[in-house]
């Protein structure tokens, strides 16, 4: 009981920032601080929307520029597409069942737990300068890169359900996740929508209401209306190579299509103190990158 209670008290603290900063990630906040200058330009632009909203849109081009490997990504995705053409056909024809707890409408091309690889291009394309400072400025620490995967959504006149609905990821006080189209979406493509301002930096402080997945709170666009109106809901539409980081502890949801697929890259950073280590199958050899932001970023 004593472990129990200490346990307890372990993961309330996580959830201050002076402890969770100062405590938890002491070492990464001062190797973050002892950086170069500041953020500029597009990047800057990208961090301050971070920080007054929870959610920033950008795109490949805008934000990569020549530095960028989304051409490698965009073909590296199709070769894998004419390889998962079968599992791609089946994963289509349940997309209307509805069972709780299981995503029909929703295949990820590299599995539930991907295989961990620094060299491959989902792991470089997350390592890239520009989109790991970005991460490490919002945090205001070193971070580490804890997911990456590529989504495929397909259309569904089923009723929405699991992430289609509101909800906020539990892992960390801070979580960053990016999201690549690479596909147009626009509102028939069920685009990621974020509520503005619900993030641990934000002003709102009230929680929806809500209903029971499981032990998963999730909540209507009713129940969510009535903490933040719809006006300050961001509904993120784009061409392919548009870029959208948000922080998902604050309310999104995504993923409804009702009218054409949607296909996109995401990865995720959180801290050193996130309560879940790792979301990828770790080789027993890693090869880590002389950079010393993306060598944290791998480290377990």
């Amino acid at each position: 009981m004593v472990l129990d209670a200490l346990h307890s008290l372990a993961n309330a603290a996580r959830k201050t920032e002076p402890t969770w900063r100062y405590g938890f990630n002491l070492v990464p906040t001062l190797r973050f601080r002892l950086r170069g200058p500041p953020l500029v330009g597009e990047s800057a632009r990208v961090v301050a929307d971070l920080n007054r909203d929870g959610v920033a849109m950008t795109s490949a081009s805008a934000l990569l520029g020549w530095e960028s490997c989304f051409d490698e990504l965009s073909a590296e995705v199709t070769h894998l597409q004419d390889s998962l053409r079968d599992e791609i056909a089946a994963a289509r024809s349940e997309a209307e069942a509805v069972e709780i707890g299981k995503k029909t409408f929703h295949l990820q091309y590299l599995g539930s737990t991907p295989a961990l690889d620094p060299e491959c291009i989902y792991a470089r394309f997350a390592l890239q300068p520009s989109i790991l400072r970005i991460a490490n400025a919002y945090f205001g620490m070193l971070t580490r890169m804890r997911y990456y995967n590529v989504w495929h959504n397909f259309p569904s006149q089923a009723q929405a359900r699991e992430s289609q609905l509101w909800h906020r990821d539990p892992e960390d006080l801070y979580i960053l996740k990016v999201f690549v189209y690479l596909s147009d979406v626009d509102q028939g493509a069920g685009p990621f929508t974020y509520a503005c301002g619900t993030h641990g930096k934000g002003s709102v402080r009230q929680d929806p209401a809500y209903n029971l997945e499981g032990r998963t709170k999730r909540s209507t666009d009713v129940q969510m209306a009535a903490v933040v109106s719809d006006d300050r809901w961001k509904t993120c539409m784009g061409p392919r190579g548009t870029i959208v980081f948000a922080d998902t502890r604050g309310y999104h949801k995504g993923g409804l299509s009702r009218e054409r697929d949607r296909v996109l890259y995401t990865c995720m950073f959180a801290s050193q103190a996130c309560q879940v280590k790792d979301l990828f199958v770790r080789p027993r050899k890693v090869s880590i990158p002389a950079a010393t932001d993306a060598a944290f970023a791998l480290a377990m």
